[in-house]
């Protein structure tokens, strides 16, 4: 057993990497948050991975029984056998209804004896590592900010001198604005708690203190699930300097290449715009068909429809993505906004690519990614630096936004239009007699475009476009006026 390593580590890969590599060895730490966060579960974990290790582990509970805090690792599938457990419990004296003490208050010689009894199962024990759950009883016991902060300090300085790694767990019951222990503690972890509207809750961490240490600031999502807790720190791409060459790439049609100049290019972003059922899933998808034709593989993430009715509808246009899902060139995950957090979605679309180098990633769409955003702010900052990573990974990303209305003046819920490459915007418009959807290119960093507008269809082939509508003006209002002969329409009924 090493005791002298740099850090120890937590157990969970997310929060080693949030803390850049664990906690401190032979300091203090102090993990706070509302009941239900998740404290107890970190704090195992810890000691679960210490046990691994070799190193002795003690939890030592003053809330909690031992039953219960078994029970709690049996949900999770967990054997405690390398981990100590001290249950400490009230002196049995101090229930007794008949003594009383005419000198002392009894919480005065609880708080010493509760201490005590802490200081002699760690004697007994010598860990390594250390758990107490939970402060607020022994802030009770304290009755006054003064006597609470020199029983930490005790308690603090008395580990020092044993080398032990040490986690105070607090629920911030008793008085959530004392913020004695945040002063004494080498560092501080707060776990956060949070119950939308609807859907499932949400919980984040934040590292509010590290002495002497680099980590990694700001909020990050996790999760607890059967077996233990997840932790996706935030997607910083700055972190992730390699950049990848850019080549253009076809989307396999002649006309839809020639309205973007050639295709897109390798490692950029493309934003889909367009009212409902204009076709912008489609669109999406032919461009991840043209990447598989290629030998590439490509990733779908679809927040707005069921997948058995998407595999239904491109079948119907000759599209096969079940078949391309089957043969594992194909990655296609259904997510629920309302049961995933922003962070855990932008960990499995990088997590997507880096496991299978993917070269086109279609994002389905963001209205649904922004149910999952508290705020619009937010959600510009998380697609910024997924972008960014994307890119620089050499993967085209393709992201459609429905916008509201049909014709005339649209509204777009969120404008991602200045974060991308490429904008492609889809419209309906009326000649003829019939409702038709025009297609336009109105901005491409990564080379020339056309500036043209043209019409496109779809039918049991696909994806068709036609010539140039140079005939027309006001297309993109919806009623467009023709100044000479209509022909350049795609003749034929829509499928």
């Amino acid at each position: 057993m090493n005791r002298n390593g740099d850090k120890a580590a937590s157990g969970i890969r997310g929060l080693d990497e949030v803390l850049d590599g664990g906690f401190s060895r032979g300091h203090v730490f102090l993990l706070e948050g509302q009941p239900g966060a998740g404290k107890t579960t970190v704090g195992l974990q810890f000691l679960l991975d210490g046990a691994s290790r070799g190193e002795p582990c003690l939890y030592i509970t003053l809330s909690e029984t031992e039953r219960e805090l078994r029970e709690g690792a049996t949900s999770h599938r967990w054997e405690l056998g390398g981990i100590k457990v001290v249950e400490l419990l009230p002196p049995e004296s101090l229930l007794e209804g008949e003594r009383h003490q005419s000198l002392l208050y009894a919480s005065d010689l609880e708080l010493g004896e509760t201490t005590q009894q802490i200081f002699d199962a760690v004697n007994r024990e010598n860990p390594a590592r250390l758990v107490i759950d939970s402060l607020s009883e022994i802030r009770l016991l304290a009755q006054s900010s003064l006597r609470y902060r020199r029983q930490i300090l005790t308690i603090k300085h008395y580990f020092a001198r044993l080398g032990a790694t040490v986690l105070l767990l607090d629920d911030l019951t008793s008085d959530a604005t004392d913020k004695t222990v945040h002063s004494i503690a080498h560092g501080v972890i707060r776990l956060e708690e949070h119950a939308p509207a609807y859907g499932a809750e949400r919980r984040r961490l934040r590292v509010v203190k590290y002495r002497g240490q680099r980590y990694r600031g700001g909020f990050h999502d996790f999760t607890i699930e059967t077996g233990g807790v997840n932790v996706f720190p935030r997607l910083i791409a700055a972190e992730h300097r390699a950049r990848a060459q850019r080549v253009p790439f076809s989307t396999g049609l002649d006309r839809f290449d020639s309205l973007l100049g050639g295709g897109v290019a390798s490692g950029s972003s493309t934003v889909i715009l367009g009212p409902a059922g204009a076709g912008k899933s489609l669109i999406a998808v032919t461009f991840v068909m043209a990447a598989l034709a290629r030998g590439q593989k490509a990733a779908l993430f679809i927040f707005d429809e069921e997948l058995g009715l998407l595999f239904d509808r491109m079948k119907a246009v000759n599209i096969d993505l079940e078949a391309a899902r089957d043969a594992g060139r194909l990655v296609i995950e259904q997510i629920d906004a309302a049961e995933l957090s922003p962070g855990e979605f932008a960990h499995r679309v990088c997590r997507t690519v880096d496991d299978t180098d993917a070269k086109a990633v279609v994002i389905d769409s963001l209205n649904g990614y922004q149910s999952a955003m508290p705020e619009e702010n937010s959600l510009i900052l998380h697609i910024h630096e997924l972008l960014q990573y994307l890119n620089r990974r050499g993967a085209a990303t393709f992201m459609t936004v429905a916008q509201h209305g049909l014709v005339g003046d649209m509204q777009t819920p969120v404008d991602v239009t200045y974060l991308a490459d490429t904008v492609i915007l889809l419209r309906y418009f009326e000649a003829r007699g019939r409702v038709r959807r025009a297609i336009s290119v109105v901005k491409k960093r990564t080379g020339r475009h056309e500036s043209t507008i043209r019409e496109y269809r779809v039918s049991g082939r696909g994806l068709e476009l036609g010539s140039p509508l140079e005939q027309f003006q006001g297309v993109l209002r919806g009623i467009p006026q023709f100044t000479s002969d209509m022909t350049p329409l795609l003749e034929g009924q829509d499928h």
